[in-house]
């Protein structure tokens, strides 16, 4: 006999708590394959990169492609003199250096370069790699604007550049999992998604310390400004970026993209929404000094599904991301990513009845049981669902690396690539614009701009 399967609730309507003891979702820890890393064997294969851009966000990808087989870094450039340092103490060699960016486009032995400067000089910086024939991983967010985004798009493909954006998780194992479950078609129809991340320190706000010896002498604090309004040396504005219009895309460019990315990828999307309505506000940290809020939430328009993003300065509740299918339910918890099915069990309408006559109410119930006879508990089983987890000390970082080297071999397109950076890059615009003019935004596609 074939085995009708029932939900939890309806398992349990028909006297089966006694079999549930006990049950729990199955966990499956995923195995890492790894294999973009694995190309390149020979020293003939090795790729030589740059780093370009040494702080917090550089500092970690410089470890990361580290550990990827057969690549090594040879040149390293940031406006800080201490970071120059920082990075060879990291790379555990000595490193050409330079302030100057150009320098390290110049070098014959720089195969690809990490970039990962302010969001206000990406382009700048991008355009001019591609143009020197370099292929580029770019940090996230891809742009600053709408119309740098496209410009960088523009330079990738005309110099036929690798260009890959650094949002992680399009190279987890989790989020692979995950979208593998969606194209099965196991969800149904998915029509709404949700997805949160919280941080509630002052390091999560950007309050970053400032080091003793920064200074203009120590700094390039006019190469620093170039595409943003010319002020006075401003230490806190260079180590607290994120934190000001002028340099960075706050929350959205922080912190929306990786949900983006991370959303785009399990669903197959690679388009601009096409509204966006944010609200919020700065609470918490205003007297820092920044102009970005500290609260956002932005509910976006698609097609055929409508997204909800938001942040906030709490971080107990961690981060989840869910799909909601007609047919389950699936649901990213930080290392851990868990589907659930969803069977619709029939049964009669009683909420309705409520203030019908007990003849009538009992009239129509019998009616309905006559036509829908109540199964045997014996012929049915309840399904849990499953778990599926990253293993111990997995870093998706890595592997987000390797699959950039791939590509970089193998002149393979990357997932991230300009084109699903940009989209996912204008969906953060889309909700700074949202939030600043108090105004839906609207993309319009034939002008390429956003409108509120």
């Amino acid at each position: 006999m074939d085995q009708t399967v029932f939900d939890r609730r309806t398992f349990l309507e028909l006297g089966g708590k006694a079999a549930l003891a006990g049950v729990a979702a199955n966990i499956t820890v995923l195995r890492p394959e790894f294999s973009p890393a694995q190309t390149g064997s020979s020293s003939n294969d090795k790729i030589r990169f740059a780093l370009i851009g040494a702080g917090v966000r550089g500092s970690q990808l410089l470890q990361a492609s580290l550990r990827v087989p057969n690549v090594e870094c040879v040149a390293v450039s940031d406006l800080w003199d201490a970071r120059l340092q920082g990075a060879q103490e990291y790379a555990g060699k000595p490193l050409f250096t330079t302030k100057n960016f150009q320098e390290v486009l110049q070098r014959k032995d720089v195969d690809a370069v990490i970039v990962a400067v302010t969001d206000h000089q990406h382009c700048r910086v991008v355009t001019a790699a591609c143009s020197a024939g370099k292929d580029v991983y770019c940090e996230k967010p891809m742009s600053h604007t709408v119309e740098q985004g496209f410009e960088m798009v523009e330079a990738a493909q005309k110099n036929k550049r690798v260009l890959q954006v650094g949002s992680q998780r399009v190279s987890s194992i989790l989020y692979a999992k995950a979208r593998e479950i969606y194209a099965s078609g196991a969800l149904g129809d998915v029509f709404a998604i949700d997805a949160y991340t919280d941080r509630d320190t002052a390091s999560g706000a950007w309050v970053y310390p400032i080091p003793p010896d920064a200074n203009e002498q120590t700094i390039d604090w006019n190469t620093f400004l170039i595409g943003a309004p010319r002020i006075p040396f401003d230490a806190a504005r260079f180590f607290r970026w994120r934190g000001y219009r002028s340099y960075g895309e706050g929350l959205p460019g922080d912190l929306y993209v990786h949900l983006l990315s991370g959303i785009f990828f399990i669903a197959n999307i690679n388009e601009v929404p096409t509204r966006a309505y944010s609200t919020g506000g700065l609470f918490r940290w205003k007297n820092a000094g920044r102009d970005q809020p500290d609260v956002i939430a932005t509910l976006y328009d698609f097609p055929n599904v409508r997204v909800s993003v938001h942040c906030n300065s709490n971080s107990n509740a961690g981060e989840m991301t869910s799909f909601y299918g007609t047919k389950g339910t699936l649901q990213i918890n930080d290392s851990k990513m868990t589907f659930t099915p969803y069977v619709a069990t029939p049964g009669p309408e009683t909420y309705s009845t409520i203030g019908w006559p007990a003849k009538l109410r009992n009239e129509y119930l019998a009616h309905w049981y006559a036509e829908h006879p109540r199964p045997d508990v014996s012929a049915y089983k309840v399904e849990e669902g499953e778990t599926f987890a990253a293993p111990a000390h997995y870093d998706e970082v890595v592997d987000h690396e390797a699959h950039f080297f791939h590509s970089v071999r193998t002149r393979e397109s990357p997932v991230e690539n300009e084109v699903f950076g940009n989209h996912t890059a204008i969906a953060c615009h889309m909700a700074n614009e949202s939030y600043f003019n108090q105004n839906v935004a609207v993309w319009d596609a034939a002008a390429r701009k956003i409108k509120t």
